[in-house]
């Protein structure tokens, strides 16, 4: 009886730390963006009539994605000017992405 216990604890301990190495894998860092959007504004934030503007230091033609909080695509534009009409989406919070000249951000729109 001594003898099956001490067998069984010792396999325990054996699959025990298997599970535990192979749970200590190192994560790789995110990459982070190097290049941004120079002088991006995003206004009026919350958005209550509408339109949002949108302004970099370029001014130069953005691509417009904004994503619900669930990850869901809503809406999907090119802005060559810096009004943004966004008055088809429901009152919520949203996540947008602009993208210029291969520099990106993302910010957090709030429509009322």
């Amino acid at each position: 009886m001594a003898k099956n216990y001490f067998y069984t604890t010792i396999l325990l301990v054996f699959f025990f730390s298997l599970s535990l190495s192979a749970q200590d894998t190192k994560q790789q860092p995110k990459q982070q963006e190097t290049s941004v959007i120079e002088g991006l504004s995003l206004y009026p934030n919350p958005v209550s009539n509408g339109k949002v503007y949108i302004s970099t230091k370029n001014d130069s033609e953005k691509e417009i994605i904004i994503f619900d909080l669930l990850g869901k695509k809503v809406m999907q534009t090119l802005l060559s000017s810096r009004e943004l009409n966004i008055s088809n989406l429901n009152s919520g919070v949203y996540i947008i992405k602009i993208t210029e000249a291969n520099a990106s951000a993302t910010r957090k729109l709030i429509v009322r």
